[in-house]
């Protein structure tokens, strides 16, 4: 049973900057595909970044307007989400999902587990 754990949700300011942890355990974590989404209740699913297995290739979603950055440690079995210049829309439960079959996706329907989500809200 593939378990994830998002961590390093709070609250910051507008402008500041977070790094989100997602932790794997139960699976062999080098050989899924990882992604973030997040979520405001009441709102679709967002995709924010995917990476696939080896780490060498990344997508964003639009939301991220390059101040984002994914990036896993295979050894560590976790993924990071490094969040910067954020802003009071960034708010939202950020998820973490892995894709067992695949290179990673944007589509949410795409990957088979998902962490419980951390929360990131900014506001000063």
């Amino acid at each position: 049973q593939v378990q994830l754990v998002e961590s390093g949700g709070g609250l910051v300011q507008p402008g500041g900057s977070l790094r989100l942890s997602c932790a794997a355990s139960g699976g062999t974590f080098s050989s899924f595909a990882m992604g973030w989404f997040r979520q405001v209740s009441g709102k679709e699913r967002e995709f924010v970044a995917a990476i696939n297995r080896g780490g060498s290739m990344t997508w964003y979603g639009d939301v991220t307007e390059g101040r984002f950055t994914i990036s896993r440690d295979n050894a560590k079995n976790t993924v990071y989400l490094q969040m910067n210049s954020l802003k009071p829309e960034d708010t939202a439960n950020y998820y973490c999902a892995a894709q067992v079959v695949g290179r990673g996706s944007s589509d949410y329907n795409a990957y088979e587990h998902w962490g419980q989500g951390t929360q990131v809200t900014v506001s000063s």
